[in-house]
C-alpha cells in the first residue's frame, strides 16, 4: 500500500468527522435525525474534493486522467444521491423519519448517546471507506487507462444507470394516491426488493475495480464487503423492512415470499 494513499486516507476522517458532529447539533435541535442520509451522500464530495486538493497542492502530486475520471464518478454518483436524499428529507419535514424515530424510542433516555454514537458510526465508516478513492488519486501513472479501469467505468455508470431509475420507480409510484398502502411491484421492483441498494452495491464494486488497477488496490475490497453488510444487515435491508412491515403487513410479508431481497431474480411462488 502505497504511504502517500495511507496518509491522504487518514487526513481525511477529522474532515468528516466534524462535518458529521455538526450535523448531529442540528439533528439534535430540530429532533430530526434524518439530515444524516443527505449527509451521507454529501459527504464523499466532500472527501473527493479534499483528497484532490490535498494531491494537487499539499502532496505535490499533479492530478491526470485518473484521477480527473475518479473525482468526476465519485461526484456525479454522490451529487445525484444527495439531491435524491435531500428531496426524501423535504418530503416528510418537519417530521422525522420513521426509522429515526425508531431509533429515538427505543434508546429512550439514552437517546442522545446513540444519535452521537449512530452520527459518529457514519462519519468513521465513511471516512474508511475513502481509501477506495485515495489509493488512485495518488497514482501518478501517465499511461492510458487500462481494461480494469475502463471496465470499472463501464460498470459505474450501468450502475448509477440502473439506481437511478430504481429511484425513479418508486418515487413515481408513491406520488400515486391509489399506491397508497401498497407495495411497489413494478419494473425493477418486481425482481429484487430493494434494486436500489443493489445498483448502490455495484457502484461500490465498480470503485473496487477501479482502485485495483492501482498498486494498492487489492486491500480496498473491504469497501464493497462493507457497504454489502451494511446495505443488506444494517441500515439498509433490515430497517427499511421493519418499517415496511409495520406500515404495510400482509401485503409486504407476501412480497417478502415472492421476491428476491437483494440481487435481482425472477420471482418464486408465495406460500
Amino acid at each position: 500500500m502505497p504511504e502517500a494513499a495511507l496518509n491522504l486516507w487518514f487526513s481525511g476522517f477529522p474532515i468528516i468527522i466534524a462535518m458529521f458532529m455538526a450535523v448531529l447539533v442540528y439533528a439534535e435541535v430540530s429532533k430530526n435525525g434524518g439530515i444524516v442520509d443527505v449527509f451521507w451522500g454529501f459527504g464523499f464530495s466532500v472527501m473527493v474534493l479534499y483528497y484532490a486538493y490535498v494531491s494537487s497542492h499539499g502532496a505535490g502530486f499533479a492530478i491526470g486522467l485518473r484521477g480527473q475520471l475518479l473525482i468526476g464518478m465519485v461526484l456525479l454518483w454522490s451529487l445525484r444521491l444527495t439531491f435524491y436524499l435531500l428531496l426524501r428529507f423535504l418530503r416528510l419535514y418537519p417530521e422525522e423519519d420513521p426509522r429515526y424515530r425508531a431509533f429515538r424510542e427505543a434508546w429512550g433516555e439514552r437517546a442522545r448517546l446513540g444519535m452521537f454514537l449512530a452520527f459518529l458510526l457514519q462519519a468513521v465508516l465513511l471516512s474508511s471507506l475513502g481509501l477506495a478513492f485515495a489509493v488512485p488519486m495518488v497514482n501518478t501513472s501517465t499511461g492510458s487507462l487500462s481494461a480494469l479501469e475502463l471496465s470499472a467505468v463501464v460498470l459505474f455508470f450501468m450502475s448509477l444507470i440502473g439506481e437511478s431509475i430504481a429511484d425513479k420507480q418508486l418515487e413515481d409510484f408513491r406520488k400515486n394516491p391509489a399506491n397508497k398502502g401498497k407495495v411497489c411491484q413494478s419494473g425493477l421492483w418486481n425482481y429484487s426488493r430493494h434494486p436500489n441498494y443493489f445498483f448502490e452495491w455495484l457502484v461500490w464494486l465498480s470503485f473496487w475495480l477501479f482502485a485495483l488497477a492501482s498498486p494498492g488496490g487489492l486491500f480496498t475490497i473491504y469497501c464493497p464487503l462493507i457497504m454489502y453488510f451494511f446495505l443488506t444487515r444494517v441500515t439498509g435491508i433490515k430497517a427499511t423492512e421493519e418499517q415496511s412491515l409495520l406500515s404495510k403487513g400482509e401485503l409486504y410479508r407476501a412480497y417478502q415470499e415472492s421476491t428476491s431481497a437483494f440481487f435481482p431474480w425472477f420471482k418464486r411462488a408465495s406460500k
